[in-house]
């Protein structure tokens, strides 16, 4: 703006419209704040009730309720200072010593003697020293579990998985007296291949030991048990929990739990998920957590399915049927699930932190008559989310809903009275108001369509990904964008359509339709039954509040100045409200764009994501386009930092990854050298090759690396074997929709040391015109096994989740298997229906053979090509082989 906000506006004197004295006038136009066709002058605009306090008086008023409101934050920041930790309370250095030893064994992959013997001894040995040490009025349990199962999941489409003789390490703490209900609380020592997993899960596992140390020292019985599984399967999508939940004889007697988990390394833990229903477990939370920070959004949108992660939450609910609480944290998500996921970049407040959160609350749920009857307080959802870390407000869902509706019925009361009045003044306000509303409605696709030609020219350019190191970029290049076209559109609407109109009342026009649309939000948001439409009530009470004490004309000096400060303060919760929500949503997101696979362009969804925040950010401050005497140079100045930095993009000057010791952005590729062999009907070799395969998990794919490593390059692009199940490459997860730019490049044969040996037990034909084959497989400890049944076949049932075949994406079947130690032979069934004998067969198996550790885990051309990478990606290597076969 020309002069900034106060000046622009200084020209206007209030609500009725007025221009000053040596401005031209314009002529009366009816419904404008001037005066009517009767020659009446009227206070309100637009027939707007009149408001009886003096402007002073509302000023005052409304600075009162922010400083009582103020106040209010301050006791409670004082009395979160004083909950100092007393001798028995948490100890960070403690549990900070618990995870460099757990982290000092290396990776901890499933099967791996890291993972099954060196991190359960080092558990077992810790906890019979606590044992030792706890008081007399506890009794500890332990207990190693190594179930075997199988179950499926609609997971990354739709997949089954089977496990055998994996571990838990499981305690139980209670009174010497026993206990007839049981906490639980989870996480698990498991990490992802060539990875420390400092933050994923081990920090957690770390800050349970320690909780069992603290609350085994009480001198005071609980009334109820609590359990800790220390789970040794969770990076084998959720395999160690529904052991324990599904066949351990504890299982049986657990209320609630709450799960430890990771988006992040450090930082604070997020609350995101919770229930179903029980909102007694999140009033627990805000009683017990001393440093609050949850959000029924996180929870909304983890539960949509658009992050593509999953957690242990959703085995204790779906096949418990237990409450409980999912809690993660999320800071630092660029070093997530890779090398540099170390304890140093743990900080100390953040274990503190987050042990102070979870014993709070393991005590007030051990202590709690409600957890014995949890099934009878499951009535209804929860709406919660934090104040800037300081509490948490939680109120029933149904609460909720009938507070929005009073906040629509207010709005419409308030809306209403505009359209209550003469019928030409009504008829006026209401062909206004739409059209107003159909500008807003334009300057909004508008600003879509040019946000994201942007976004797909940069995509196409291959230039995406290019603030991924510098956050700043996306805000320089799609925000300002976007707030341009906003104010360029309605700048030409106020130039040429709405040509010496009364500004004052195009400000007041484009707020109501500002209030109209968070309104039907509001309305359509609640109908879904969506807790999040909290966030709406807040945009629709907070600005209608401050309209009505901003509603009467100033006409004493300097009252223009008041009118804009009260307008601000009545804005300041929920625009400080929202610019948080958004951050945490971009600390979370930003990350996940860098392994989100090579289809889903992240410049279109970061693009998309930052419009949005824009439209909301803007809502309530289009109307001062209309109060504002020019917006050229803040359109000039928008527009300029938009080309340059525009042009910088396209230059190439801002890398995506970043190899920084202190604050790495690694690019994530997974390398697989893999032997492929592919037998026909009568077991005879078809073809056979082998090569290294790669995936960029961005949507760069390898364009980066191909500088550095020549022979990486669009040249060696893999084709799909159509026949083949997942096209004839050895997924360890169906992520094949997610990844379907990969490279294939040739290398020499390799020939592990325990080679994968399948065959065929037995085919019998069964009644219904079915066919039945049992197979047995044997191997290394994470296969995947695909199957295809050929064109007239159907795959009716099989030996493995509840017996019903669940398709993955594509329509091929996806078997994800693991074992611990020692485990027999894998022996499986699957019975196929056939409407004619074909002579190509009934049915196409592959079975995949993954070596995450020990000697065969990488081959010396695998080893020497990843010591090719340069050091800002992260080369994550092992040998696998794919063997298929037809019957």
């Amino acid at each position: 703006m020309e002069r900034g906000a106060a000046v622009a506006v200084r020209r206007l004197r209030a609500a009725g419209g007025e221009r000053e004295s040596r401005a031209p006038q314009p002529p009366p136009l009816p419904g404008r704040g001037e005066a009517d066709p009767g020659g009446k002058k009227r206070d309100c605009p637009a027939g707007g009730s009149r408001w009886r306090l003096l402007p002073e008086a509302r000023g005052a008023l409304l600075v009162l309720l922010y400083l009582l409101a103020l106040r209010a934050l301050v006791q409670l920041s004082l009395r979160q200072l004083l909950r100092r930790p007393g001798p028995r309370d948490f100890s960070a250095p403690r549990a900070r010593e618990y995870l460099e030893n757990i982290t000092a064994v290396g990776p901890r992959t499933v099967g791996s003697p890291e993972n099954e013997i060196l991190t359960v001894n080092y558990l077992l040995e810790q906890i019979k020293t606590i044992e030792s040490e706890s008081s007399d009025a506890h009794k500890i349990s332990v207990d190693i579990q190594r179930p075997t199962g199988s179950f499926s999941i609609d997971f990354l489409g739709g997949f089954t998985s089977y496990y055998a003789n994996i571990t838990n390490v499981v305690v139980k703490l209670e009174p010497r007296s026993g206990a007839k209900h049981a906490v639980l609380s989870n996480c698990h020592f498991d990490s992802v291949p060539n990875t420390p997993g400092a933050s994923d899960d081990a920090v957690s596992c770390s800050v349970m030991l320690e909780i069992l140390n603290t609350l085994s020292k009480s001198s005071d019985p609980f009334q109820h048990a609590v359990i800790f599984l220390f789970n040794g399967a969770e990076e084998n999508i959720l395999q160690a929990s529904h052991g324990f939940i599904t066949q351990h004889r504890w299982a049986k007697s657990i209320r609630a739990f709450i799960n430890l988990e990771a988006a992040g390394v450090g930082g604070k833990e997020l609350v995101f998920q919770t229930g179903p229903e029980n909102p007694w477990l999140v009033q627990a939370y805000v009683f017990a957590a001393k440093h609050p920070f949850a959000s029924v959004v996180a929870q909304e949108v983890f539960q949509s399915g658009i992050i593509p992660a999953d957690t242990d939450f959703r085995i204790y609910r779906d096949f418990g049927n237990i409450p409980g609480i999912d809690l993660a944290f999320i800071e630092n998500g660029y070093i997530y699930h890779t090398k540099y996921d170390t304890p140093d970049r743990i900080l100390t407040d953040s274990i503190q932190r987050a042990g102070d959160n979870i014993l709070g609350m393991l005590k007030y749920l051990a202590t709690s008559d409600k957890l014995a009857k949890s099934f009878d307080y499951r009535h209804g959802n929860v709406v919660f989310f934090d104040v800037f870390g300081l509490f948490v407000l939680a109120y029933p869902a149904r609460v909720g809903t009938i507070m929005n509706y009073i906040i629509t019925a207010v709005t419409v009361l308030y809306l209403g009275k505009k359209i209550l009045q003469p019928r030409n003044r009504a008829i006026n306000y209401m062909k206004e108001l739409s059209i107003a509303f159909g500008f807003t409605l334009l300057s909004w696709f508008s600003t879509l369509v040019t946000v994201l030609i942007v976004a797909v020219f940069i995509s196409l350019i291959g230039r995406s990904l290019s603030w991924y190191n510098h956050f700043y970029v996306s805000i320089f290049l799609y925000g300002t964008v976007a707030a341009a076209k906003l104010i360029l559109v309605h700048t030409l609407a106020k130039k040429f359509y709405y040509k010496n109109r009364n500004e004052q009342y195009l400000g007041e026009m484009f707020f109501d339709v500002s209030l109209l649309v968070w309104s039907i939000a509001l309305v359509l948001i609640t109908q879904l039954g969506l807790c999040s439409a909290f966030i709406c009530a807040m945009w629709v009470a907070f600005p209608l509040l401050t309209k009505l004490l901003t509603y009467r004309e100033f006409k004493q000096k300097g009252a223009t100045i008041r009118f804009v400060i009260i307008y601000m303060l009545g804005m300041f919760i929920p625009y400080l409200y929202i610019m948080y929500l958004t951050w945490t949503i971009f600390e979370m997101f930003i990350p996940i764009m860098g392994r989100s696979g090579t289809e889903i362009p992240p410049d279109v969804v970061l693009a998309a994501f930052i419009l949005s925040s824009t439209v909301i950010l803007s809502s309530y401050f289009l109307n001062f386009i209309y109060l504002a005497k020019s917006t050229k140079k803040t359109l000039i100045t928008l527009t300029t930092v938009f080309g340059v930095t525009l042009i910088l993009v396209c230059s190439g000057v801002f890398f995506p990854y970043s190899s920084d010791s202190a604050n790495p952005k690694p690019k994530r590729v997974f390398l697989q050298h893999v032997s492929r062999r592919f037998y026909g009907l009568h077991g005879n070799l078809v073809k056979s090759d082998s090569g290294i395969w790669i995936n960029g998990l961005d949507y760069a794919g390898i364009s980066h690396i191909t500088p550095h490593i020549p022979e990486l390059n669009d040249t060696i692009r893999t084709n799909c074997e159509d026949k083949a199940p997942l096209c004839g490459f050895p997924w360890i997860l169906p992520v094949h929709f997610l990844l379907r730019k990969n490279w294939y490049l040739p290398a020499a044969e390799i020939s592990p040391t325990n080679p994968v040996h399948f065959k065929l037990l037995a085919k019998e034909q069964m009644p219904w015109d079915s066919t039945k084959l049992t197979f047995e497989v044997s191997g290394p400890s994470h296969m995947s096994l695909y199957i295809r049944p050929h064109e007239g076949s159907t795959l009716s049932s099989w030996s493995l989740g509840d017996g019903t075949p669940v398709a993955n994406i594509g329509g091929d079947y996806f078997v994800f298997y693991a074992h611990g130690l020692q485990a027999v032979a894998w022996r499986f069934w699957i019975e196929l229906k056939a409407a004619e004998k074909h002579s190509d067969g009934m049915v196409s198996l592959a079975i995949a053979a993954h070596y995450f550790f020990g000697e065969d885990q990488k081959s010396p051309q695998l080893y020497a090509l990843m010591e090719r990478f340069p050091n800002w990606t992260f080369p994550s290597g092992w040998v696998c082989t794919y063997d298929l076969f037809v019957f």
